[in-house]
C-alpha cells in the first residue's frame, strides 16, 4: 500500500495538478523502505503522469478554435518557437517545478514522437529521484 501511495502521488504530481511527491518519498525513506524500489515506483509513476500530459497535448488542438480555449493562437505560436529553439532535449527537464508539466503537455501539442518523449522524460525524472534519494540516504 505504501508503494501504491507513492506511485499515485508521483503520477498526479506529474500532471497539471499541483502536488509534490518528494515529501512522501522522503518520509518513506525515513521509515527505511527500500530506496531502490522507492526510486523505481516514483520514477514510473511520475513518468506515466507526464504521458497523460503528452496525450492531452496531442488532443487539445482539436478545440483551439473555440472561444473557451485557454491559449490564444499568438501564445501557441510563441510557445512553438520556444520549443523549437530549445528542442526535444528540453524534455530532460520535465521534472522542473512550474515549467515541467506544461513542457510535457506542449510536447504532445508539438507531436513529439512518443517513444523519444518517454525516453527523455524517464531519464530526467530517474536522475532527479536518484539525486533526491542519494542525498537523503547520505543525510539520514
Amino acid at each position: 500500500m505504501v508503494y501504491l501511495s507513492l506511485f499515485l502521488t508521483a503520477f498526479i504530481a506529474a500532471t497539471l495538478f499541483p502536488l509534490s511527491s518528494e515529501a512522501l518519498l522522503l518520509a518513506l525513506l525515513h521509515q527505511e523502505h527500500n530506496p531502490v524500489l522507492l526510486w523505481l515506483v516514483a520514477t514510473t509513476g511520475n513518468s506515466l503522469g507526464s504521458c497523460v500530459n503528452w496525450f492531452l497535448g496531442r488532443q487539445c488542438l482539436h478545440w483551439q478554435d473555440r472561444q473557451w480555449f485557454p491559449v490564444s493562437r499568438f501564445q501557441l505560436e510563441k510557445a512553438q518557437r520556444h520549443f523549437q529553439r530549445y528542442g526535444i532535449y528540453s524534455l530532460l527537464f520535465a521534472w522542473l517545478p512550474i515549467v515541467g508539466d506544461p513542457l510535457t503537455l506542449f510536447a504532445g501539442v508539438m507531436k513529439v514522437n512518443f517513444w523519444k518523449f518517454l525516453l527523455l522524460v524517464i531519464i530526467g525524472k530517474a536522475l532527479r529521484y536518484a539525486l533526491i534519494i542519494g542525498f537523503a540516504v547520505a543525510v539520514l
